[in-house]
C-alpha cells in the first residue's frame, strides 16, 4: 500500500515544474507526510484523555487540522467535496494561510525541545513547490488514504522513507550528503554498543540515519520498561543540522522510527566555539559521518584550537571536545586524515591519540558511499586515556561496491566479530602506539599481511576527483552564465 502510494506521489510531482529532482520529491511529501502524522498523534492522544475522563487541548486550531482543511470527511467517511478545497483555493490556502500560521508555532512555543517549536521550525525552512491545487489534491488523497497507527504500519512506512532518502542520495552530490549506507551504521553501533540512558549525539546528522539506527538497536531490549521507553523517546538521542531539507527530513525519519519530538536543533555546529562547552553539554557516545571537503570561513576556523577549512577535521575536533569522559566514538572521515603532513592533520592525529584512546580503525573500500569517489576510514576511540594500541582492519567483500551492488550486513560481520577481540587476521592487525612517528603521528600502516597501504590514493582515485571537480567547475560556471 505504502510502496504504491510513494510512486503515485513522485509520478504527480514529476508533473510539477519547481520539482525536479528526487530531493525535491522527498522535501514535498515530507510536510504533508508530517501533517498527516501530527492528525493521527493528536486523535490517538484526544482518544486517551476522553477514556481517562481528561479534556486534551489541541496542538493546532481546527481550521488548520488535517481533518478540516486537507481532508473533511462526510457521514460515510468518504471525501466530502463539497468541502475539500482543490484547485487554485487549496494552493492559496496552503501558501498564504496555513504555511504562516505552522511557522508562528516557533514563537509561540514553550521552548525547543516541543513538538510545537519543530512545527513552526519545519515551516519556517521549506516551502510548498507544488503550484498547482489539482496536483496537491491528489497527492493530499494520497496521503489521506495511508494509515500509520500500528507499530507494523509505522515500521513499513519508515522502511520505504529510508529508500526514499537512500534515492536521494543516489541522485547525485547533495542528496549523497544526507545518506550513510546503513550497514555500515549498524556495525559502527555494534562496536561502539550503547546502552540506555547514555546520551548519544549527531552534530552533523543528516537524515538521522545513525539516531534511527541506534534507536532501533536499544528498543530491541526484550524487557523495556516504562521508564527506560520514556528515556529512549526524550533524553537519548540529540543532533544537529545546518541544511534546511536534512533537518526537516531527520525529524520526518526519527518521527516515523517512532521518536514524537526528536531533539534535533537546526544550527550550524560548527559556529559554536569549542572553549563555551560545558559538562552538562557532553554526552555519552558520538555516532557521525561529518562532510568532508568542505571549506569553512576563517571566522569559523577561530572556534578552534587547530584551525583548518576542511570541515571534517573541525567536526572532529568538536567531537572529541564534546563527549564525557569515557565517553566513545564512531566517526567516519576520509582516510587521508591518516596520512596528510599539513600542520593542521598532524596535530589533530596527536590530539586524537594523546586525548582518546583510538582502539580501532576501519578501513572502507572505494564504492562504500554510493556517487562519493572518495575513500574512507572509520575511527573508534574512547576519551579519556591515551592510546595504547590501534586495532586495524582492512574491509574487502571481494567485489567493487556501487549503486548496483551495496555494501550489506554480511560484508561487515566479521569486522564486527574480530573487534570484540582485536583478532589478527588476513585484514586485520595490531599496532603499538610506541611504535608511531611522535613527529609526524602518522597512522597509514600497511597491511603486515599484504594487501593495499591505507590512506595513499591510486592515480584512478585522483583522477576521478578531478574529474568530478571539473564537472562541479562546469556545473557552477554553466550556473554563471545562466544568470547574465
Amino acid at each position: 500500500m505504502f510502496e504504491q502510494a510513494f510512486k503515485n506521489i513522485d509520478d504527480i510531482l514529476r508533473k510539477e515544474g519547481g520539482c525536479t529532482t528526487e530531493l525535491d520529491y522527498t522535501e514535498q511529501s515530507s510536510w504533508l507526510l508530517f501533517l498527516k502524522y501530527l492528525d493521527a498523534l493528536e486523535h490517538d492522544r484526544a482518544t486517551e484523555a476522553e477514556l481517562e475522563g481528561k479534556k486534551y487541548t489541541f496542538i493546532l486550531d481546527k481550521d488548520y487540522r488535517w481533518q478540516n482543511w486537507a481532508a473533511p470527511k462526510d457521514k460515510q467517511g468518504n471525501l466530502d467535496h463539497n468541502k475539500a478545497l482543490t484547485g487554485d483555493d487549496l494552493r492559496d490556502f496552503v501558501n498564504l494561510k496555513l504555511f504562516p500560521y505552522l511557522h508562528g508555532f516557533k514563537q509561540r512555543a514553550a521552548g525547543p525541545d516541543t513538538i510545537e517549536y519543530k512545527i513552526g521550525e519545519i515551516f519556517g525552512e521549506i516551502k510548498n513547490k507544488i503550484q498547482s491545487g489539482y496536483n496537491l489534491r491528489e497527492i493530499i488523497d494520497q496521503i489521506d488514504a495511508l494509515r500509520f497507527g500500528s507499530h507494523t504500519e509505522k515500521h513499513e512506512l519508515s522502511h520505504l522513507y529510508e529508500a526514499k532518502i537512500k534515492n536521494m542520495g543516489n541522485a547525485g552530490r547533495n542528496g549523497g550528503e544526507y545518506y550513510t549506507p546503513r550497514p555500515l551504521i549498524r556495525a559502527m553501533i555494534q562496536v561502539v554498543k550503547p546502552k540506555i540512558g547514555e546520551r548519544i549525539y549527531d552534530g552533523a546528522c543528516g537524515s538521522a540515519g545513525f539516531l534511527c539506527e541506534a534507536f532501533d538497536y536499544l528498543k530491541q531490549k526484550a524487557d523495556l520498561t516504562t521508564k527506560e521507553a520514556k528515556t529512549l523517546q526524550e533524553k537519548t538521542f540529540y543532533g544537529k543540522e545546518k541544511k534546511s531539507l536534512a533537518y526537516v527530513i531527520a525529524i520526518m525519519n526519527l518521527i516515523l522510527h517512532g521518536i514524537e519530538a526528536p531533539n534535533i536543533v537546526h544550527t550550524n555546529t560548527l559556529s559554536e566555539n569549542l572553549a563555551d562547552i560545558q559538562e552538562k553539554d557532553r554526552y555519552d557516545i558520538v555516532l557521525a559521518n561529518p562532510p568532508f571537503g568542505g571549506k569553512e570561513r576563517p571566522e569559523v576556523q577561530q572556534n578552534f584550537p587547530i584551525r583548518t577549512g576542511e570541515t571534517a577535521f573541525l567536526f572532529l575536533q568538536h567531537f572529541i571536545k564534546i563527549l564525557k569522559a569515557g565517553g566513545r566514538g564512531g566517526v567516519v572521515i576520509k582516510n587521508t586524515f591518516l596520512s596528510n603532513t599539513d600542520n593542521a592533520s598532524v596535530s589533530l592525529r596527536k590530539l586524537l591519540l594523546e586525548s582518546c584512546n583510538l582502539y580501532a580503525v576501519l578501513d572502507c573500500p572505494g564504492g562504500t558511499f554510493q556517487g562519493a569517489g572518495v575513500k574512507t576510514v572509520v575511527l573508534f576511540f574512547e576519551k579519556g586515556a591515551p592510546t595504547r594500541k590501534v586495532w586495524f582492519y582492512q574491509l574487502d567483500p571481494g567485489r567493487n561496491l556501487g549503486k548496483t551492488n551495496p555494501l550489506n550486513d554480511a560484508d561487515l560481520s566479521e569486522f564486527v566479530k574480530l573487534q570484540k577481540t582485536f583478532a589478527d587476521s588476513p585484514k586485520s592487525w595490531s599496532v603499538d602506539a610506541k611504535t608511531i612517528d611522535p613527529a609526524t603521528y602518522e597512522l597509514s600502516v600497511k597491511n603486515p599481511n599484504g594487501g593495499e597501504e591505507i590512506a595513499h590514493r591510486s592515480p584512478q582515485e585522483i583522477m576521478d576527483e578531478i574529474a568530478a571537480l571539473d564537472a562541479e567547475s562546469a556545473e557552477v560556471l554553466g550556473n554563471i552564465k545562466a544568470l547574465l
